[in-house]
C-alpha cells in the first residue's frame, strides 16, 4: 500500500475491457502517469448483453489496480432503459463499496469522458465530499459535428462542469468548444496526452529503397478522410512513383475505404494497407517512415501526430483539433481541411525535403509534453492545488 499519496479515484466511460481492449486506452495511459506520483484506482462499468449478473474483474496494472464491473443489459428486458440505467448505477455501487472496503478512501475523482461518469463524480461530490476533477476527449463540442444535443444531456454536462474543481480537456480548440456550450469553470487547463514510452525509444532504422509515407487512423471516413489521401496519392502517382504509402489501422469504414483504393490499379507495393498493429509495431513503423500524413476532417487530441513528433518525424496535417497547437515550420506543415490540391502540393514536397527536418530537436521538443512523468507531474500538481 502507497503511503502519504493523494488516493485518486479513476472513472471513465471509455476504458480497454474484456471486449476492446483499445477502449479508451489514452484513460489508461493517464491513470498509469498519474500512478508515478499519486495512489491511483481505477473504477469502470460496462454494460454486457452476454450476463445475467454482475461480474468483477480485478487486476493490478503497471503501478496501480483496476476495478471493472461488468452489469447485465438484456434488450429483451421489459422498461430496458430503466433497467439498463438502474444496473449502472447499481454497477458503480458494488464497485465504490469493494474499493473502499480495501482501504482506499480517495482524497479525489478523476472523471473522464462527459456526461455520465462526471455525474458519478458529482454524485460523490455531494454524498460523500470528494472533490473531483474532468478530463474531455470528445469531439462532440466542436462545431460541424452536431454531437452535443439533447436538453437533459446539456443540463446535466453544465451542472457537472460547473461544479468540478478543474476541467482537463486534451487540446485548446476542444476547451474552447466547451466553453461555445456554456460549460463554464474557473479552472481549465489543458493536460496532453500520454505517448506510450516505447516511442521514446532509439532503434535501428531499417534501409529501403523508396521513401515512405505514413498514415495511422481509426479508419472513421467522415473523421479522418482517408479517401482523400487515396486520391491525392492517385494524382501524385502520375508525377512521381519514388514513394510508398503505408496505412496502418482498422476501424468501421477500413474495408470499403481498402476497396476505394483497390479501384485505382496502383503499381504493386505503392499504397499498402497493414491493418491493426500493436504501439510497438506502431512506433517501430514511424521511426522506419519519412512522415506521417493526417487530413483529417476534425479532430481532438491528434494523439498520433504526437507519437510520430516523439519519433522525430515530421508530420503533413490538416489544420484541425489539436494540430495547429503540435505543428509548427520546425515539425511539419499544416494545410486546410479538405483541400486535395494543397496535400498534393504539400506531399510532393515533404517527399523532397523531409530530411531538413531537424529529428533530434523535433525529439527533444516533444519530450516535456507527452511523457508519463511530465504529464504525470501536472496532473498529481492540480491534485495538490485543489487538496490543499
Amino acid at each position: 500500500m502507497k503511503t502519504n499519496m493523494i488516493k485518486v479515484l479513476f472513472l471513465s466511460q471509455w476504458y480497454p475491457n474484456r471486449y476492446d481492449l483499445m477502449a479508451g486506452l489514452f484513460v489508461q495511459k493517464h491513470a498509469e502517469a498519474v500512478s508515478l506520483y499519486c495512489d491511483v484506482q481505477v473504477l469502470y462499468v460496462h454494460a454486457d448483453e452476454n450476463i445475467n449478473k454482475f461480474e468483477i474483474e480485478e487486476k493490478n496494472h503497471s503501478n496501480f489496480r483496476e476495478l471493472i464491473v461488468y452489469y447485465p443489459c438484456k434488450k429483451d428486458k421489459l422498461f430496458y432503459k430503466a433497467y439498463k440505467t438502474i444496473n449502472y448505477i447499481r454497477a458503480y455501487l458494488i464497485g465504490y463499496k469493494i474499493i473502499t472496503k480495501n482501504n482506499f478512501q480517495p482524497d479525489i475523482v478523476h472523471a473522464n469522458i462527459l456526461t455520465r461518469t462526471g455525474f458519478i463524480a458529482y454524485l460523490l461530490k455531494h454524498w460523500k465530499g470528494i472533490p473531483y476533477v474532468v478530463t474531455e476527449h470528445w469531439s462532440r463540442y466542436l462545431s460541424g459535428r452536431k454531437a452535443y444535443k439533447g436538453i437533459l444531456r446539456k443540463l446535466t454536462t453544465r451542472l457537472v462542469v460547473n461544479n468540478a474543481e478543474a476541467v482537463l480537456p486534451v487540446s485548446e480548440i476542444l476547451k474552447n468548444a466547451m466553453l461555445t456550450h456554456k460549460l463554464d469553470n474557473k479552472n481549465y487547463i489543458i493536460v496532453n496526452n500520454v505517448v506510450d514510452n516505447n516511442f521514446f525509444e532509439e532503434i535501428t532504422v531499417s534501409y529501403r529503397k523508396k521513401k515512405r509515407i505514413l498514415h495511422i487512423s481509426c479508419f472513421d471516413e467522415q473523421a479522418k478522410n482517408v479517401k482523400g489521401i487515396i486520391r491525392a496519392t492517385n494524382e501524385l502517382s502520375k508525377k512521381r512513383q519514388d514513394f510508398e504509402l503505408i496505412l496502418i489501422g482498422t476501424g468501421v469504414d477500413y474495408q470499403s475505404i481498402h476497396e476505394f483504393a483497390e479501384t485505382f490499379n496502383f503499381p504493386r507495393g505503392l499504397v499498402n494497407f497493414l491493418g491493426e498493429k500493436t504501439p510497438e509495431e506502431v512506433a517501430n513503423w514511424l521511426k522506419n517512415s519519412d512522415f506521417l500524413v493526417m487530413f483529417s476532417n476534425y479532430e481532438t487530441a491528434g494523439v498520433v501526430i504526437a507519437e510520430s513528433l516523439v519519433c522525430g518525424k515530421p508530420v503533413l496535417s490538416t489544420n484541425v483539433g489539436a494540430a495547429p497547437e503540435y505543428i509548427n515550420e520546425i515539425n511539419g506543415i499544416l494545410i486546410e481541411k479538405g483541400n486535395e490540391n494543397e496535400l498534393i502540393e504539400q506531399m510532393n514536397k515533404m517527399l523532397d525535403h523531409f530530411e531538413d527536418y531537424d529529428s533530434v530537436k523535433i525529439k527533444n521538443d516533444s519530450k516535456n509534453k507527452f511523457s508519463y512523468e511530465s504529464i504525470g507531474l501536472l496532473i498529481s500538481k492540480i491534485y495538490n492545488q485543489i487538496i490543499v
